[in-house]
């Protein structure tokens, strides 16, 4: 769904693996500031034959910043969970107890016709049965989508299914690395993933199908350190957000800080969003002139994209900043 500020405020999503024991201490003492959501990985970043000592840490993790926040008051970022199956997701939040309840949502990697009934299945089952809505992320990175005769049933067959549950698909996600993997592609510090053509084409795909219906999140970006990386980070949020992406996967606190202010709304597109959502329809004409006189604001072409601009500003924030500058 993109029709409500919701489904906008993931914003950038920190990954860390799920068997981090400091995440507790990090996270009550705000090391990583108070505008980002947690994403607790089970599924890349721990080995086979550690799932079952991961999940226990993840429960135990979660205890401990239940009773924390008993006692003290922090930042507590929404906390997602990326499973490797849906009989996972039903098994963390009966382990947990009553600390279940700090887990807003699941992640699901590797998203495909294969698991999909499976996770929206137990999906449905954990809202039904539990007291507060659990969300849904699933990410599109599976290998299937790099045949072209089958990417257009697979990505339409999915969204017939997510549809069923749409109001509890936070966001849309896609895996970059995950697909340059199939080609053995990778970016350095100073080029964008949307510049890799082949990948690049199954994001446009998707977001051709999914973007009009839900709102679709960035792929991560590997570089937080070194010369250059910041600048790199930069050009592709702008690039995200110019291709319709809202938010991004992080993997280092350095990032959250770019991906915050890649999204803010500029003033002049606030205002212009304003005057297009409070149009007198009554009026004979419907085109003007921007607030700025530098551009054509027009009711009927303009208007989705005034709504966006206002989610995102509740999200994200107004700068006073043009987007050139972003």
């Amino acid at each position: 769904m993109n029709n409500s500020p919701l489904y906008y405020r993931v914003g950038p999503l920190l990954y860390c693996p799920a068997n981090n024991e400091s995440i507790v201490n990090s996270l009550t003492n705000e090391k990583f500031g108070s505008k980002f959501s947690l994403a607790m990985c089970l599924e890349d970043t721990i080995r086979d034959d550690c799932v079952e000592e991961a999940e226990n840490k993840l429960i135990n993790s979660l205890h401990k910043l239940q009773e924390a926040l008993a006692t003290k008051t922090f930042f507590m970022p929404k906390l997602f969970v990326r499973v490797r199956n849906a009989e996972q997701m039903h098994r963390l939040i009966k382990g947990a107890g009553y600390a279940a309840a700090l887990i807003y949502g699941f992640i699901a990697p590797k998203f495909s016709i294969n698991n999909a009934d499976n996770y929206i299945h137990v999906l449905t089952m954990l809202n039904e049965s539990g007291r507060h809505p659990v969300w849904f992320m699933p990410i599109f990175e599976d290998f299937s989508l790099i045949h072209l005769q089958k990417r257009y049933d697979i990505l339409y067959t999915l969204k017939e299914k997510l549809d069923t549950i749409s109001e509890l698909v936070l966001n849309i996600r896609v895996g970059g690395n995950d697909l340059c993997n199939v080609f053995g592609f990778r970016r350095s510090n100073i080029e964008s993933i949307h510049n890799i053509r082949p990948v690049a084409n199954i994001f446009s795909d998707i977001m051709t199908v999914y973007g009009t219906d839900y709102v679709i999140s960035g792929p991560v970006w590997e570089y937080y350190n070194g010369e250059g990386w910041e600048n790199g980070l930069v050009n592709e949020l702008r690039e995200d957000r110019l291709n319709g992406f809202v938010g991004k996967t992080v993997i280092h606190p350095k990032q959250i800080p770019f991906v915050n202010q890649a999204y803010m709304v500029s003033e002049k597109d606030y205002e212009d969003a304003r005057a297009v959502l409070n149009w007198n329809t009554d009026s004979h004409s419907l085109v003007s002139g921007s607030i700025e006189k530098e551009r054509m604001n027009e009711y009927k072409t303009h208007r989705k994209w005034a709504e966006k601009i206002m989610f995102l500003a509740e999200a994200y924030g107004i700068s006073n900043l043009c987007e050139d500058n972003l």
